[in-house]
């Protein structure tokens, strides 16, 4: 085993010696695009279980992720991935709406967790035991393992919506704000997945508050 690997396990390990069996890692994928829901999920991972290439999602292939996909689900206790839909970040702020998340990806298990291990965010709410690990996602197992199944359902959403709005280039950035989705903006601005709270979208908004005003005039 790698010093990596040992380094990933750690804080899981630690907790089954203190006595906790039910450790649920959490993570979050879409905070930054400018499109599109925030996903969310939480994995129980069996005790002791090494999954060899765990990794923080952003760190791995797409095709690896993929591949982790698979084994996490096939041998998780338990997860559950929900989806924060852009109204919602635009209505709650992006902070908020994550931890919304967060607390539905918990409290969703059908098994309940004696233990939480969360990628960052502090969740006071929270009423079992909880650790917020900055850069949990490539610290920890079982947040590395909620980021894998937060990272492939949001692409593969993501890809869907190119399906529906094919103009954006989804399929490729996953709404994140690159070069051409900016392009594709200005010139067919936003879709109705479009974070309107965001710039440069927010913008587009803007423009139509002003043209509306003006209109009244």
């Amino acid at each position: 085993m790698s010093d990596q690997k040992i380094n990933l396990y750690e804080f899981e390990e630690k907790l089954y010696d203190e006595g906790y069996h039910l450790i649920c890692g959490v993570d979050e994928a879409g905070r930054g695009p400018l499109a599109g829901p925030v996903v969310v999920a939480s994995c129980i991972l069996p005790p002791f279980l090494r999954i060899e290439g765990i990794n923080d999602s952003k760190q791995i292939s797409a095709k690896k992720r993929e591949e982790l996909f698979k084994i996490i689900i096939k041998n998780a206790i338990d997860y559950k991935i929900v989806f924060i839909s852009e109204k919602d970040v635009d209505e709650l702020n992006i902070y908020q709406a994550t931890k919304k998340g967060m607390l539905e990806a918990i409290g969703g298990l059908n098994t309940q967790p004696d233990y939480a291990l969360i990628d960052a965010m502090p969740l006071g709410e929270l009423k079992i035991p909880h650790n917020s690990i900055i850069h949990g996602d490539a610290r920890c197992a079982s947040v590395a393992a909620a980021s894998i199944l937060a990272k492939v359902t949001r692409d593969e959403y993501m890809e869907k919506m190119d399906v529906k709005y094919p103009n954006y280039g989804f399929k490729k950035h996953k709404g994140y704000g690159t070069k051409a989705h900016l392009e594709a903006l200005e010139k067919y601005g936003p879709c109705e997945i479009h974070r309107k709270t965001y710039a440069p979208v927010s913008k587009f908004f803007s423009k139509q508050l002003s043209f509306q005003f003006d209109e009244t005039e």
